[in-house]
């Protein structure tokens, strides 16, 4: 991307924060607290890892060789001893920890001290296979709470974890296997979708045939009677646990040591190992998730993610467990077996902290607000959104549902910045569609091809300006591909995603750089032109690409999904044109719309335009592992 990306949405409401929000909030003014936090950097970020408990602490707090850093220079720790060890000297010990609901709605319940003695036992089955400090466990496990236990258990005893969702086909898993070299493998005979049971086993036997690193396969059965186990080389998770020591000391970790790869959702081709490491990661993940959204001893918390992907580990299971959070753990989709699922787990549970996906929220409007409204909603206070940007009319859409009243969180992030880097505080006012500004200790800007600062609604390249603790350290076995993040744009963290600043400072995500799409010299984002299409009361999602046009360059094709009751007419294509010149200008108007009854998304919910792309122009889609269906 050469120029600036010509912006057309504009957004006129503004939402404050409520008295009582304000009130109860841990930072009530951002502008005092982040011009505080940018002063000193190093700093800031020190005094929140002195919240922490560290075997050793740090000679140094940053040490920045870019683009390399190091966080906590020389200092000791191991964050299964934050999220578990410091808890049980307090009260927090018979705390709920975990609660989790499976898609058949049964439930199971872990305090503090039932999870850090599950941990502990996994972690000594571990070490009785020989896996030691640096050693890989690949975990292939459906949404239960054996895949939290598995990645706090190698944590635990220093092996480095690497989470492949478990919706991957055989030759997904085996490239992950291939490229990260586990012991042993972690999975359950079958996972449960929509009432139909999905099988695992034969996928990671598929996976593992032809993979001689992989020693042990231990297998989490969940089905009665269980599938027959081949020894000596595959085990039974009950069995492998049943005579091992509920107590394991944590193995000291220098700050900088591995804690797990994880394998980037391929929205933009091959997948790549992100590197995250014990210290830093601890640090970002802590203090992100008891700012962000506000979090107190008596919340309980929903994250809807999966930790196969980023949000599920930092926002499920680590950030959460260090701030000693109720963490709600649910198994299936939000529509099954009604579109109430979930506002029903919330008044079942009295959620205070619900954190989804405009994916998910897109959906839940297909079904009207006739079913949020059937259930007492009224233990919720705070709100988020993560994945990709968030369309005005979902933003909106969210908060009537839940009440009008609530403040949402619209985070920006990705698995390689391992936490939350620009979002709203429950204190700051909201604008519907923005991730407000960035996050305390967070340098963000918008700039052009040569780094410099562009003017207030100008898109351009959104960066981050100054290393963070929670940064990836590297690509595993590829430090030239992290060298990229770093060199696009000279002195800066480039994200590859455009954006726009408005005059208050608040960023506006308009979609990847690569989805630019060239209209008669105007670049135009995606997710702009997304925004006014799901605008429309008749669409539930939309998706737009580029096509080549021999007078414009390109032309814009969008493909929609519309919403139940809705039927494609004649006429019903040139109104959706006229809706979208009406919100953003003629320039912007899609030359095709396809009425499509799904989009090819990754797994985490973000829509792979260059699938589409590539299918319309008869080209090879490259990488298509993280292709949910």
């Amino acid at each position: 991307m050469d120029e600036k990306v010509d912006s057309f949405l504009k957004v006129h409401e503004v939402f404050y924060p409520s008295a009582e929000t304000m009130e109860k909030a841990w930072i009530r003014d951002y502008d005092k607290a982040y011009a505080e936090s940018i002063k000193d950097i190093p700093g800031f970020w020190e005094r929140a890892a002195h919240e922490l408990e560290w075997f050793s602490t740090w000679s140094q707090v940053l040490k920045w060789n870019y683009p390399w850093a190091e966080w906590f220079v020389g200092a000791t720790c191991n964050i299964t001893h934050n999220c578990l060890d410091r808890h049980l000297k307090t009260w927090r010990k018979n705390k709920v920890a975990l609660i989790w609901v499976g898609e058949d709605d049964s439930e199971r319940i872990f305090s503090y001290a039932e999870l850090y003695r599950k941990v502990c036992r996994c972690a000594n089955a571990l070490k009785a296979l020989g896996i030691r400090k640096g050693d890989r466990v690949a975990i292939y496990l459906p949404k239960i709470p054996e895949q939290t236990v598995a990645m706090l258990a190698c944590a635990r005893i220093g092996a480095i974890h690497t989470v492949v969702y478990s919706g991957f086909s055989a030759p997904a898993l085996a490239s992950r296997i291939e490229d990260s070299q586990p012991r042993a493998i972690i999975t359950a005979d079958v996972g449960y979708d929509r009432g139909k049971v999905v099988p695992l086993k034969p996928v990671v036997d598929e996976a593992v045939a032809h993979s001689p690193c992989i020693e042990k396969v231990v297998v989490v059965r969940r089905q009665k009677p269980g599938i027959t186990l081949s020894s000596p080389k595959e085990i039974d998770w009950d069995d492998w646990l049943k005579e091992q020591k509920a107590l394991c000391a944590p193995e000291v970790m220098n700050a900088e040591d591995p804690l797990y790869f994880l394998y980037t959702s391929g929205t933009t081709g091959k997948p790549k190992a992100v590197q995250h490491v014990h210290g830093g990661y601890m640090v970002g993940t802590y203090l992100t998730t008891k700012l962000v959204f506000d979090l107190k001893d008596e919340d309980v918390y929903f994250c809807v993610a999966d930790p196969g992907w980023v949000t599920g580990h930092s926002y499920i299971v680590y950030g959460p467990l260090l701030n000693g959070a109720t963490i709600l753990m649910v198994e299936g989709k939000p529509d099954y077996p009604t579109p109430g699922r979930w506002w029903d787990l919330i008044e079942r549970y009295g959620v205070t902290i619900f954190y989804t996906t405009p994916t998910a929220i897109r959906l839940l409007m297909k079904y009207g607000e006739e079913w949020p409204v059937k259930y007492d909603l009224s233990s919720l206070r705070i709100l988020g959104s993560v994945g990709e940007p968030i369309n005005p009319e979902a933003w909106l859409w969210f908060h009537r549902a839940t009440g009008g009243k609530l403040p949402i969180m619209d985070t920006w992030w990705q698995t390689e910045t391992g936490a939350i880097l620009i979002t709203p505080l429950p204190c700051t006012k909201l604008k519907p569609g923005s991730a407000a500004r960035p996050f305390l200790g967070i340098e963000a800007d918008v700039v052009d091809r040569e780094g410099k600062p562009l003017p207030p609604n100008t898109g351009g390249f959104a960066v981050i300006k100054t290393p963070w603790p929670s940064m990836m350290r590297t690509i595993y076995k590829d430090p030239d591909r992290y060298k990229v993040y770093w060199n696009t744009i000279p002195g800066c963290y480039t994200a590859g995603d455009v954006c726009r600043k408005d005059e208050d400072g608040y960023f506006f995500f308009m979609g990847r750089a690569d989805d630019v799409i060239k209209v008669a010299g105007n670049r135009i984002g995606t997710a702009e032109v997304e925004s006014a299409l799901v605008s429309h009361p008749a669409v539930a999602e939309a998706a737009v690409i580029g096509k080549p046009h021999k007078t414009a360059g390109e032309a814009i094709k969008a493909f929609i999904i519309l919403k139940q009751g809705f039927k494609e007419t004649p006429e019903f294509i040139d109104q959706i044109k006229d809706h979208v010149k009406h919100e953003l200008g003629k320039i912007a108007v899609p030359h095709e719309v396809e009425i499509v009854p799904s989009l090819p998304k990754t797994r985490s919910g973000k829509i792979m335009r260059r699938v589409l792309k590539a299918k319309e122009l008869g080209q090879n889609p490259g990488d298509i592992s993280t292709l949910e269906d």
